[in-house]
């Protein structure tokens, strides 16, 4: 690894753990969670800790990558925007869910979410295809995600 790519691998690496590990202590799996009725093809509990682990790894490597190859330092800066709206979405929603117990809501903020994961791989394929390209496997997990959001509001609610 080259002197230029060290710093951008830390800062994404750094980002992408500080935001695995919030999402992680805002995520309770209590009572209430154990308490909701799940569709028959939800994955087990122990699934999304690795699926997580490697998604939030593909989004660091794909955040350097675009980071990198931006061609000016506007898109640089707007890709750093990008990302870190994304992870702010990204907590939103556990927060919403788990913590609020609002999966109605989040259902909403899982939309946002989708559009900012969207929005990253148009933006960042524009001079990255790879980058773009190791955001896909998190645009289709956070659909699955919806579609289980969806599908948990329609058997358990109304909530609030």
């Amino acid at each position: 690894m080259n002197r230029a790519r060290i710093f951008p691998t830390i800062i994404a690496g750094t980002l992408a753990l500080v935001t695995a590990i919030v999402g992680g202590t805002i995520t309770v799996l209590d009572e209430w969670y154990y308490s909701l009725q799940q569709p028959a093809w939800a994955p087990p509990d122990y699934m999304f800790g690795i699926i997580w682990t490697a998604i939030f790894a593909m989004i660091a490597v794909s955040g350097v990558l675009a980071w990198e190859k931006a061609p000016t330092r506007r898109e640089s800066e707007t890709v750093l925007g990008l990302f870190a709206l994304n992870g702010f979405l990204n907590l939103g929603w556990s927060f919403l869910f788990f913590r609020m117990e609002r999966p109605d809501i989040a259902v909403y903020e899982l939309i946002a979410l989708w559009l900012s994961i969207l929005v990253l791989i148009i933006f960042c394929g524009r001079f990255s295809k790879w980058s773009a390209i190791m955001l896909v496997p998190y645009l289709v997990w956070v659909t699955i995600a919806g579609v289980l959001n969806y599908q948990v509001v329609q058997l358990n609610g109304p909530f609030g």
